[in-house]
C-alpha cells in the first residue's frame, strides 16, 4: 500500500497542473475521442463541456471514460458537477492553466463542468531503452511494474 500511494503521487505530479488531452467517450457501442483542456485537482481530471455536443451526451449514457496523452492512459468514472462557474476551485485553475478557453468557453449558458476520478492508469516508461508497462490500480491501491517482452 506504501508502495503504491509513493508511486502515485509522483505520477500525479508529474501531470502538473493542467494539460490538453484526449478523452475517449462511448454510447451504444461507439467510441469518439478527442482533444480536451484538462486540469487536475486533488487526484481528479476535471474539463468542461457543452450540453449540446455528442461528448456530453456520450458522457450521460455512459460514466466511463478514459484520458491519454503521451505514454499514458487513464481510465475512470466521470462525474456532471454543474456549471464551471459554481466551482471557484476549478475557476482558479482552469484559468491558470487556459485562459483562452476559460474567457471563451467558462461562462457560456450551457457548459458543464466533469471530474473524471481515475479507477486505473498505465504508462510505459524505459529503462536503458527497455520497455516496462507501470499500472496503478487506483480502486485497489495496487501498483506494478513489468518488463515488456512482446509475449
Amino acid at each position: 500500500m506504501e508502495e503504491f500511494s509513493l508511486k502515485y503521487s509522483v505520477f500525479l505530479d508529474g501531470f502538473g497542473r493542467g494539460r490538453k488531452m484526449v478523452l475517449s467517450t462511448s454510447e451504444n457501442g461507439r467510441v469518439s475521442s478527442r482533444m480536451m483542456s484538462v486540469v487536475r485537482i486533488n487526484g481528479g481530471f476535471f474539463f468542461q463541456t457543452d450540453t449540446g455536443l455528442r461528448k456530453y451526451r456520450q458522457l450521460s449514457a455512459n460514466k466511463y471514460a478514459a484520458l491519454c496523452i503521451d505514454n499514458i492512459q487513464i481510465e475512470g468514472i466521470c462525474e456532471e458537477l454543474g456549471h464551471p462557474l459554481g466551482n471557484a476551485a476549478f475557476c482558479e485553475v482552469f484559468r491558470e492553466c487556459f485562459c483562452g478557453s476559460y474567457d471563451a468557453y467558462t461562462s457560456l449558458e450551457n457548459e458543464r463542468l466533469f471530474v473524471l476520478e481515475p479507477l486505473f492508469a498505465e504508462r510505459w516508461i524505459y529503462s536503458a531503452g527497455v520497455p516496462y508497462i507501470e499500472k496503478f490500480d487506483i480502486e485497489n491501491k495496487q501498483y506494478s511494474c513489468e518488463k515488456y517482452t512482446g509475449r
